[in-house]
């Protein structure tokens, strides 16, 4: 299917690896232009270079932290520079630090605050502040959104809240024709997803356990993922907002 995403320009966080990866890598293939945001600068800067060559579109990168106040306006300048138009933006970023809530420290749960949930939600603002066009920010979530998950508590406590803001966001922004949605992602094969089975000390063991639970019997890929992100993203997607679209291989036991 043709996207209609040919000359548009978006944003991706945590565009250098997993979920992030793979959701621009369907951009720029589908001949979309994108900015890559990414903490690590060497990281970043080389993944732009190998998606420039597999699409149609070009990448850019950018080094930058979500967790920096300054973050969401130099991404906002330097998308500007680069794309000659912001169509939309993919807001992933790295899972907060694996444990039990009782393990978990008060300056663990400040420190994720400000990198998975208000670092993209501010950069989600700044964008839609600045629009000139109708925009679509796409939240990459978590399943942790609508059930709890073992061992992951401080996703379990941020990443509902931050579905709810996207909701507002969706409400208040959406007669000015943006569009505002989350994906919640099941289990990937990412590099994430890998170190948190090898952390377990029987990583074979861990993914069959968690294989036999999902209705697909795998982990899904993370390209069918990013198909999924770019669909939302695009604007042949143009009436779906305010949604909650969950990418899991039929494992979540809620609607």
């Amino acid at each position: 299917m043709d996207l209609g995403l040919a000359g548009r320009g978006y944003l991706v966080t945590g565009g250098s690896r997993g979920l992030g990866r793979a959701s621009a890598e369907c951009l720029v293939a589908d001949g979309a232009d994108v900015l890559l945001v990414g903490r690590d600068a060497d990281r970043v800067a080389r993944t732009a270079e190998e998606l420039t060559g597999l699409g149609a579109g070009t990448a850019y990168a950018l080094a930058g932290d979500l967790a920096d106040p300054a973050a969401a306006d130099q991404i906002l300048r330097t998308a500007q520079e680069h794309l000659d138009s912001l169509d939309g933006a993919v807001l992933s970023v790295g899972g907060p630090p694996p444990g039990r809530l009782r393990e978990k420290t008060d300056d663990e749960w400040r420190a994720a605050f400000e990198q998975v949930h208000l670092g993209p939600l501010r950069v989600a603002r700044t964008l839609l502040e600045a629009a000139t066009r109708p925009m679509a920010i796409t939240f990459v979530l978590s399943t942790s959104v609508r059930a709890p998950l073992a061992d992951l508590a401080i996703s379990n406590g941020l990443r509902p809240g931050l579905a709810m803001a996207a909701k507002t966001m969706a409400d208040e922004y959406g007669p000015e024709g943006h569009r505002v949605n989350c994906l919640l992602p099941g289990r990937f094969d990412t590099d994430r997803v890998r170190e948190l089975d090898e952390a377990s000390g029987d990583a074979a063991a861990r993914r069959a356990r968690h294989a036999a639970v999902v209705p697909l019997g795998r982990y899904g890929q993370p390209e069918e993922f990013g198909a999924v992100a770019a669909f939302v993203t695009s604007p042949v997607a143009s009436y779906l907002t305010g949604s909650v679209v969950t990418v899991d291989g039929g494992q979540t036991r809620t609607l």
